[in-house]
């Protein structure tokens, strides 16, 4: 067993007012810190969902773990094969190399904290899912940013089957 200890030397403090925000209706991702913030710790953001809406399509990510902890409402939140309904105050802790996929459940919205730990840059990969819904990039622009952010995209048949 291999125990990673990140390295950074003072607390990281973000500010409600001070993080940005990229999108909006029906999604929207609050980038709070990065990889590079937190000597590699973790990365994290709070993304707000509209009514049913989906919050990220089924991916894996091979060498960091994913934590979604809902702040209110209700999400569904694939992990493996399985669907995880989630209400207010519920954990959900996908490891590494596990499919998984998030969204509002039908007729709720979402506001959850998400966790990436070990962290990698992510702002810039939500910065370019914002370019893809603008019609700035193409969707294909993200097979070519699969490595870099460790996002690998995949089909599920039981996501498919719940959504």
């Amino acid at each position: 067993m291999s125990l990673f200890v990140p390295k950074f030397d003072d607390s990281v403090v973000v500010r409600d007012a001070d993080a940005e925000v990229v999108g909006g209706d029906p999604v929207a991702v609050k980038l709070l810190a990065d990889s590079s913030a937190s000597g590699g710790a973790l990365s994290t953001v709070r993304v707000t969902l509209a009514e049913g809406a989906d919050g990220a399509r089924p991916h894996l990510h091979r060498n960091s773990a994913e934590m979604f902890f809902l702040l209110d409402g209700e999400a569904r939140v694939l992990s493996g094969d399985d669907i995880v309904d989630a209400e207010r105050g519920d954990l959900v802790v996908v490891p590494p190399g596990r499919p998984h996929a998030f969204a509002a459940a039908p007729g709720s919205t979402a506001d959850l904290l998400i966790v990436i730990t070990p962290g990698v840059e992510r702002f810039e990969y939500f910065r370019h899912l914002q370019r893809v819904r603008l019609g700035e990039a193409g969707p294909e622009s993200l097979l070519e940013v699969q490595e870099l952010y460790d996002n690998h995209f995949l089909r599920s048949e039981a996501w498919e089957a719940r959504r």
